[in-house]
């Protein structure tokens, strides 16, 4: 909502500091950081996110439950929610969320969308890969999506 005090939350994880921004009423951003910042205040919002991603990390959780808001064009939406009809551990390409969205001409712009995901693992854009099995971009490090995958047995 326009005029809400964002929110700050961290996680110290496996790969790095996670820092989730929320308002009082939807998650906004999940992104990886050095380190988390100086004087941030909380919300049970962000608390519930910050408890979830505890459980995905311990792994106990393998679905996410939380209101989130992602802004971006109505073809980015899309290829998010497709991003998360994606089951835990397992994989898709590009390609195949072109397709599912009915745009499978537009793999590049696939790519991109899933590039600019503002809320990464709760949106698992790191569950998507090359065409030929490689493992193609992910904002937060190669590294990471490959421990990410390997966390949910995928690889």
């Amino acid at each position: 909502m326009v005029g809400e005090q964002n929110h700050f939350g961290y996680y110290e994880s496996s790969i790095g500091w996670i820092e989730i921004i929320g308002t009082e009423n939807e998650i906004l951003a999940l992104k990886f950081v050095d380190q988390p910042r100086k004087g941030f205040a909380t919300c049970p919002c962000v608390e519930a996110a910050i408890q979830q991603i505890s459980e995905y990390f311990m792994s106990v959780r393998r679905a996410f439950d939380l209101p989130l808001d992602l802004h971006g064009t109505d073809f980015q939406r899309r290829v998010w929610r497709q991003l998360r009809t994606i089951p835990y551990g397992q994989i898709i390409t590009y390609q195949e969320i072109a397709n599912a969205i009915d745009k499978p001409q537009a793999v590049r712009a696939v790519g991109a969308a899933n590039a600019r995901n503002p809320i990464s693992i709760i949106v698992p854009c790191h569950r998507v890969i090359g065409s030929d099995g490689s493992l193609t971009g992910y904002g937060g490090g190669i590294w990471r999506k490959e421990w990410l995958l390997k966390h949910e047995g995928c690889l």
